[in-house]
């Protein structure tokens, strides 16, 4: 039996689990902007304290606002920095002009702006998450002037 799609399956050359994000970015940009918007954690933690995350910068402020109880969790604690990071580029991408996002050949998501400038997101909401700062809504105002 010939199934085309199938030859080409067994043909394709492995990717490494860390270039795979790099991998699907170049195949499909929106769809993997798309899954990086997601940030269930982040999203269900809000909604559980009232906060509606719009995908606006005035959220962004919101949650530098949140009491963080999460630094409770010490296994919740990396996930949910992971996805602050990814709702604030998010926000960088949806209401910059002319950012987008970018995924390093070894499969780390940023925020290049216009400028040429890269935001490394995960890493800020990964300090946003355990120590505070720096605020979301601080990256994002930088993000916004140049």
């Amino acid at each position: 039996m010939n199934i085309p799609f199938l030859d080409k399956w067994r043909k394709r050359s492995p990717v490494r689990r860390d270039q795979a994000l790099a991998a699907a970015f170049e195949d499909d940009p929106e769809g993997v902007a798309e899954l990086l918007s997601e940030c269930e954690l982040l999203r269900s933690q809000a909604a559980a304290v009232g906060l509606e995350l719009d995908d606006t910068p005035s959220s962004l402020a919101a949650l530098d606002q949140l009491l963080p109880l999460w630094r409770d969790d010490p296994e919740a604690l990396p996930w949910l920095g992971n996805d602050a990071g990814l709702y604030l580029g998010t926000v960088v991408v949806r209401t910059v002009t002319g950012a987008t996002w970018h995924v390093w050949p070894g499969g780390t998501p940023v925020v290049r702006l216009v400028s040429g400038r890269e935001l490394a997101v995960v890493e800020a909401g990964l300090d946003w998450a355990v120590q505070g700062v720096p605020e979301l809504s601080q990256m994002y105002a930088e993000a916004s002037e140049g």
